[in-house]
């Protein structure tokens, strides 16, 4: 990414705040945090441990980057690739944690980030 980002809430926001979401939704991850019933027998849906701020910051990244004229259409595509990455990782485990890891599509995953941001 450019040094010089623009002096702008869009600037600032992908400057400070995205990083932030992307940081707090990996470390959050959490295969515990599954689809599951309740007590009641009412079917709870999983978050994979990500909490809804963060979520909604991380799909707003395709809105955000249409603003952001100064970067590059390819750093525009790996910024929103590696939000969409960071999101479908924790529904990954949110839906079905021993799949996502016993298959390898967790790893596949990570891989596809690790692409994304060299």
């Amino acid at each position: 990414m450019p040094t010089g980002l623009a002096p702008s809430p869009v600037g600032s926001w992908i400057r400070e705040d995205l990083p932030e979401a992307i940081e707090r939704a990996m470390s959050g991850l959490d295969p515990q945090a599954c689809d599951r019933m309740d007590p009641g027998g009412v079917m709870v849906d999983g978050t994979g441990g990500l909490d809804e701020e963060t979520r909604s910051k991380l799909v707003f990244v395709p809105c955000a980057v249409q603003d952001a004229l100064w970067l590059t259409p390819d750093q525009q595509i790996r910024l929103v690739a590696v939000a969409s990455l960071v999101t479908g990782a924790a529904r990954l485990l949110a839906e079905d944690p021993g799949t996502a890891i016993t298959t390898g599509e967790l790893s596949r995953t990570w891989a596809l980030v690790d692409h994304a941001i060299v």
